[in-house]
């Protein structure tokens, strides 16, 4: 067994896994997995840069890390940087940052990059189950962008598009620095619009409609997952491979859009952070799913965490 530690800092959120990884077996075991929201992606869709405030937050976070990190002792670290930061035009004082505090550089890598360490990590369990074949297009909706994978042993074609939670949000339904609550029809329409532009561009490089099973992942997917399995409390074991009906994603979707921050909050499962983001995340599992035409989508709690920790062996 090899322990490592991976840390994957996108829009909204970043997250830890710290791993014990058996390359003969092929046996993961987490030892600490958590995640904290800091919305790195504050504003950047706008001004082209990381908000101080936005920064500030996510050092905290990787302070707490580093001593998680320290205390189960990892042999090996590897910090990917996603949507957020390779956006940024001042993305030099993030990496200083994430240097002086974990003694590594944050890989700022590409969205084909990302693609390929979600599919890994969330396929590597499933490969050869009848109740899933092959191809898988998995999906890992962000918060700046939306990754979208097809493959079968190996990757076959990958995209990355702009259609995150946080993106669309802070585009769509955000008015004079105030979210819409609950968003008007026509703030519904233009976010729909964007994400079909989305995924035809996407379908220029990835064949959508041959993949047999999809996949979801990250918290728009999972929170969707846990208000359709009616949980009490997030239970990542009760989500990590559920499949969720179309039917239900639609319904879910349809409520979330006519909520209101309380409503949205009141949900038991429904993280602080991603309250004023989840309606649009849930868009855009709806729109792809129409798209694909896929009946169900397959719920994975295993994504790029797994994928980073795996290339470290």
């Amino acid at each position: 067994m090899t322990r490592v530690a991976a840390i994957d800092c996108g829009t909204n959120s970043i997250r830890l896994l710290v791993a014990d990884l058996d390359p003969e077996t092929g046996e993961l075991k987490d030892l600490d997995r958590r995640m904290q929201i800091v919305r790195l992606g504050q504003g950047v869709d706008r001004t082209g840069r990381l908000a101080p405030e936005a920064l500030e937050r996510t050092f905290a976070a990787c302070r707490v890390y580093a001593e998680v990190i320290k205390e189960l002792g990892a042999e090996r670290l590897r910090f990917v940087a996603t949507s957020a930061s390779r956006d940024a035009e001042n993305r030099d004082a993030f990496v200083r940052g994430v240097v002086e505090i974990l003694g590594v550089e944050p890989e700022v890598i590409t969205g084909d990059q990302e693609a390929e360490f979600s599919y890994h990590g969330a396929t590597r369990e499933i490969a050869g189950r009848e109740d899933m074949p092959s191809p898988y297009l998995v999906v890992d909706i962000g918060g700046g962008s939306t990754e979208f994978v097809l493959g079968n042993d190996v990757v076959r074609a990958a995209r990355s598009v702009d259609i995150g939670c946080v993106r669309m949000t802070e585009r769509h339904l955000v008015h004079e620095g105030t979210i819409s609550d609950p968003p008007a029809p026509e703030q519904i329409t233009a976010i729909r619009a964007d994400i079909a532009q989305a995924l035809d561009h996407a379908e220029e490089t990835v064949p959508l409609s041959r993949a047999t099973t999809l996949v979801g992942l990250a918290g728009s997917v999972t929170t969707v997952a846990a208000i359709a399995l009616g949980l009490d409390h997030y239970d990542s074991a009760a989500i990590h491979h559920s499949r969720i009906p179309l039917a239900e994603v639609r319904e879910i979707t349809e409520r979330l859009l006519i909520s209101t921050h309380a409503e949205r909050a009141a949900h038991p499962v429904m993280h602080p952070g991603r309250v004023d983001v989840i309606a649009a995340g849930a868009l855009v599992l709806l729109s792809i799913m129409e798209r694909v035409g896929a009946e169900e989508v397959v719920v994975s709690e295993h994504d790029i965490l797994d994928g980073i920790a795996w290339s470290l062996v």
